[in-house]
């Protein structure tokens, strides 16, 4: 089952724009923006179940040396 979440990730000062060009690459990541606030930035991504989506966040995203905090929130349901 197709597993969609929002990703909140933290990085190294300086590196926000670095770091969304280099996450839009993945196939996992459908949109990346950066925020203000607590947070850099923002990931919607999709994978084709929960597994996947552990692989993708423990072994690709934490993996990147700007990024040094992460928060995943698990889309229940989605509307327009």
């Amino acid at each position: 089952m197709t597993v969609k979440a929002y990703i909140l990730v933290n990085v190294s000062t300086g590196t926000e724009d670095e770091v969304c060009q280099e996450l839009v690459e993945y196939d996992e990541v459908e949109k990346v923006a950066t925020i203000y606030g607590e947070y850099d930035a923002i990931l919607k991504v999709k994978a084709k179940d929960m597994n996947h989506l552990d692989e993708f966040i423990t072994r690709q995203l934490r993996a990147l040396p700007n990024i040094f905090l992460t928060a995943t929130m698990i889309i229940a349901k989605e509307h327009k």
